[in-house]
Formats: structure tokens, C-alpha cells, sequence
């Protein structure tokens, strides 16, 4: 049970929210605020969030057939837990509507704790964040809107929303991992809209690779790629960031795999280590970001 249950949450993807968690609170603490408490909540509140839209992207991928026709890799494609028999729908719609409870409660407990000054920005946060969780997979993937979605509710706003919730307005250290995490959360879940295309369109998804061809849409997943190390180079240079956070631009090296694929043979299927190279790409690039910002004079 604990296994199938931990399949509809897809329990290896959560390491993302912690690695932004890391990365807009060591922006924050890099600009002279910090708080354990409110780092700590906002981590399960994110965690939760995360959880709770995978666990709704299980049930309604299973329900509309997307996961019968999926071929599965690590990455894409599901976990497989209710096709497999390994757990009711109903069982899944409970793990979402818990998981969602948590982070409504983690939310709830910020805005109290930020106080007056900063509760309308942190409000905007959760409630695209909301929308992200509750709208994704019957409205925003089906609008063209899932990627885009995707980098704000598990990206940039995270970071955001947890340098905010330190205590001050995000800096522009928050606002430079920020752009960073949008980038690379648009194209983890863009890399993994390919082998998942023609399920996709017989279950009703409407996304990027369906709109653009798999050949335009490798482009932009390039160009989105290559923009990461770039916008950090950049925010160096402008002392939006401070010189060690070049340690952030290392993990890029890792983007070989994709890249090769992407700009010579995108109409075949993606190999299985770009797919991996794209995951690890995204959370040592926010990981090594959040490290180089604590140890920054």
C-alpha cells in the first residue's frame, strides 16, 4: 500500500520542490534574511502541493485512457499504479485531496506569519499555485498551458514565494534563481511531453509538441535549455548574483544528451539518458545554486 501510494505522488519527482525550497531560501538568507520555521513550512506546503497534483494527474490520465496507451520510461508516462490494479482511483483521489488540505493549511499558516506587508503578494503566489494544482490536468493541459503552468506553480514561484516568506520582498538573487527555475521545471515536464505525444492527443492533451511538431518543439526545449546558464552568466555579471553562483552553470554540462537529440534527430524517440540527464540537469542546477548562495560571502 505505502508503495502504491508513494507510485500515485510519484514520490522521486519531489526532490524538486526541495531543491527550490533551497534555492529561494538561500536567496533570501544570501540578502539578509532568514527564518528555519517559516523555510520548514513552506517546504511541506510545496511538497504537498506537488504531491497533490501529481496524485489528480494519475486519476484523470487513467480515467481518460492517456496512461493505457502511454510507453512507460522512468521519466514519462505515469507511474502505472492503477493500471497495474495497485491502487483504486478513489484511493488516489484521496492521496490528492490530503496532500492538497496540507498545503492549503502550510499556506494558510504563511500568510498569517508574513504579516500585513507582505500578505498580497504571498496570496498572489498561492493562488496561481492553486490554479496550477487544481486546474492542470483538466484545463491547462488541455489549453496549451501546461508548460507554461508548470515553470510558474513548481519554478519560479516557489522561489519566489519562499524568499518572500523570509521576511522581505525576493531580491534580485531571488528573482535571477527564479527566471532560472522557470526555464528548467517548463522543460522537464516539455522533454517528457514527447514520448507521450500520440496518447497525449487520443486522450485530449493539447501541449507544446502537439502544437508546434516534434521538430519546432525540440527547438524551443533547446533555446529554453540554453537560456539556464546564460540568464545565470548574466545575473553574475549584473551582481544580481554573487560570483560562486557560477557553480550553478556546471550542471548545464549535462544537457549534452537532450541537446544532441534535440537539434539532430528530434523526430525519433527520446533516449532514455536524455530524459534522465533532463531531471538531474534540474535539480543540481537549482541544488548547486542554493549551495553556492550559502557559502557566498
Amino acid at each position: 500500500m505505502l508503495q502504491a501510494l508513494a507510485g500515485v505522488a510519484r514520490a522521486p519527482f519531489l526532490l524538486l520542490p526541495v531543491t527550490l525550497v533551497a534555492a529561494g531560501a538561500a536567496a533570501a538568507a544570501w540578502e539578509g534574511v532568514f527564518s528555519w520555521e517559516r523555510t520548514a513550512v513552506a517546504l511541506v506546503g510545496l511538497v504537498a502541493a506537488h504531491a497533490a497534483v501529481n496524485a489528480l494527474n494519475e486519476v484523470r490520465d487513467f480515467q481518460t485512457g492517456i496512461d493505457l496507451r502511454t510507453r512507460r520510461t522512468p521519466f514519462s508516462g505515469g507511474s502505472g499504479t492503477l493500471p497495474a490494479g495497485a491502487l483504486r482511483p478513489g484511493a488516489a483521489l484521496a492521496v490528492a485531496i490530503a496532500a492538497a488540505a496540507v498545503a492549503l493549511a502550510a499556506g494558510l499558516w504563511l500568510l498569517w506569519a508574513v504579516g500585513p506587508g507582505l500578505r498580497l503578494g504571498l496570496l498572489g503566489i498561492l493562488v496561481v499555485g492553486a490554479v496550477a494544482v487544481l486546474g492542470y490536468t483538466d484545463v491547462l493541459a488541455r489549453g496549451y498551458l501546461g508548460e507554461l503552468f508548470a515553470g510558474l506553480g513548481l519554478g519560479a514561484l516557489p522561489v519566489l514565494g519562499t524568499a518572500l516568506v523570509q521576511g522581505a520582498r525576493p531580491g534580485p538573487a531571488a528573482l535571477a534563481a527564479a527566471v532560472a527555475a522557470f526555464l528548467m521545471t517548463f522543460n522537464l515536464l516539455f522533454l517528457n511531453e514527447f514520448p507521450d505525444q500520440e496518447a497525449d492527443r487520443e486522450g485530449g492533451r493539447r501541449n507544446l509538441v502537439l502544437l508546434l511538431g516534434r521538430r519546432w518543439a525540440a527547438r524551443l526545449y533547446a533555446a529554453f535549455a540554453l537560456l539556464v546558464p546564460v540568464s545565470l552568466a548574466v545575473a553574475v555579471g549584473s551582481g544580481a548574483l554573487p560570483p560562486p553562483a557560477l557553480i550553478g552553470v556546471l550542471p548545464s554540462l549535462l544537457l549534452g544528451p537532450p541537446l544532441r537529440w534535440a537539434l539532430t534527430r528530434p523526430e525519433e524517440e527520446v533516449p532514455l539518458p536524455a530524459l534522465g540527464a533532463n531531471v538531474v540537469w534540474n535539480l543540481a542546477t537549482n541544488a548547486f545554486l542554493a549551495v553556492a548562495l550559502v557559502l557566498a560571502p
